[in-house]
């Protein structure tokens, strides 16, 4: 998200080359692996747009699932927004590209646009939606794949949560045994669902892991973690990425805490 000085907001149409030709979005692109996304929004404005950037704040973490009906695809994304400011460059065109114009949109003028709905949602606008699947189906929150070097490598996007309750006391879980990290104690949470909303997961995993409704108060940010060489139940080792969104929870009334997946990654005992 980056507005200049008269109220303009910074969009890019998607090109002939892309799954939705002639859509206009916010600009931005996809995580490499190992990389921060704060890296990620500066290397793809500067690609789309010519204009170099600095991050000021993170407004918000969405997902969206749409359909690719020519190729057979659907496609689930976790869209990470942030607020920027220009540092310097020039608005400059591409050809060939997923994207092919650039441009400052006045406030006024967005509506008669046909934004991406992440990109209407983020500006406060109706959304029409995508295309979606007819039965999306279930995936896993993370898949390993051979990398370039040969060993397997996983990126999965996950949520967590700064979870107390009315006396302050903080929510904890411990990792089970043969997981990274075996018998430490870390915040509650997990990987997103396919087709599910960060902090829906959230709040599933809560009561999953922990048997406790919360409530949830604000998103405090998202952070990036690489292991080169996990090991955990699969018994090779993973060159693993993690982006993780946290957020604060308050749970209004504690109960005792249970598990709920056993066989899980939370410890039960």
């Amino acid at each position: 998200m980056c507005v200049d000085d008269d109220g303009r907001t910074l969009l890019v149409r998607a090109s002939r080359r892309s799954g939705t030709p002639g859509r206009w979005s916010l600009p931005g692109g996809a995580v490499d692996h190992g990389e921060a996304p704060v890296h990620t929004v500066i290397r793809e404005t500067a690609a789309e747009t010519g204009l170099s950037v600095s991050v000021t704040r993170l407004l918000d973490v969405q997902a969206d699932l749409r359909a690719l009906t020519s190729r057979g695809l659907s496609i689930h994304t976790d869209r990470l927004i942030y607020e920027v400011v220009v540092r310097g460059g020039a608005l400059r065109d591409r050809t060939g590209a997923p994207t092919d114009l650039v441009r400052f949109v006045p406030r006024a003028e967005l509506r008669r646009l046909r934004l991406r709905p992440f990109t209407a949602t983020a500006l406060g606008l109706p959304a029409h939606p995508e295309t979606l699947p007819d039965e999306p189906g279930t995936l896993p929150s993370f898949h390993a794949v051979p990398g370039p070097d040969g060993l397997h490598r996983a990126q999965r996007f996950a949520a967590y949560a700064v979870a107390t309750d009315p006396r302050g006391r903080v929510l904890l879980t411990r990792i089970a045994d043969g997981y990274p990290g075996g018998g430490q104690w870390h915040l509650p949470g997990g990987g997103t669902d396919y087709g599910e909303q960060p902090a829906d997961a959230l709040i599933r995993e809560l009561e999953e892991e922990t048997g406790q409704r919360g409530r949830l108060l604000a998103l405090l940010g998202v952070a990036s973690h690489r292991d080169p060489a996990s090991l955990g139940p699969e018994g090779y080792p993973i060159d693993w990425h993690g982006v993780r969104a946290f957020y604060r929870v308050m749970v209004d009334r504690p109960t005792r805490p249970r598990v709920h997946d056993g066989g899980g990654s939370t410890m039960t005992r």
